[in-house]
């Protein structure tokens, strides 16, 4: 009997990259953010506030990061995905601790694999999408 598996979960490194990505392109955007990255587990692997930015999106950051890991795939997606869903999962998951339904968190993946996910609040949903978006491209890039 196997008692235990191997688990992949994002490096700091990589948090890193994401994280200051994800804060350039809200300077360019002209908004403040907060932006979290989060381990395949959802336990917390990296966090920036932007001098400004919403206090009370420092949370919403980081459910936005634990909700995209946890079921890998994009906030921004969950309206459409929850359309295909039986009627108690669309009026039940949303009153769900720490589940965000809405743009701004993305999961982070390694060939397939689901390792973390980033959460961006403090923009709209589309610009809080285009942050986490701009630290994964940057991930990949620094990946070469």
């Amino acid at each position: 009997m196997q008692i235990s598996v191997p688990t992949r979960v994002v490096d700091w490194r990589a948090a890193t990259v994401i994280l200051q990505a994800a804060i350039e392109k809200a300077e360019a955007l002209g908004i403040r953010i907060n932006v979290a990255v989060v381990d395949s587990g959802g336990q917390l692997a990296g966090f920036l506030r932007m001098p400004g930015a919403y206090l009370a999106s420092i949370d919403i950051a980081i459910d936005k990061a634990w909700t995209s890991a946890g079921f890998g795939f994009p906030t921004m997606d969950a309206a459409a995905i929850l359309q295909n869903m039986p009627e108690a999962v669309k009026s039940g998951l949303p009153h769900r601790p720490r589940v965000v339904l809405f743009g701004g968190g993305v999961p982070l993946t390694d060939g397939g694999v689901v390792i973390g996910g980033v959460g961006v609040s403090g923009g709209s949903d589309e610009q809080d999408h285009q942050c986490c978006v701009a630290g994964l491209a940057a991930l990949e890039a620094a990946a070469g």
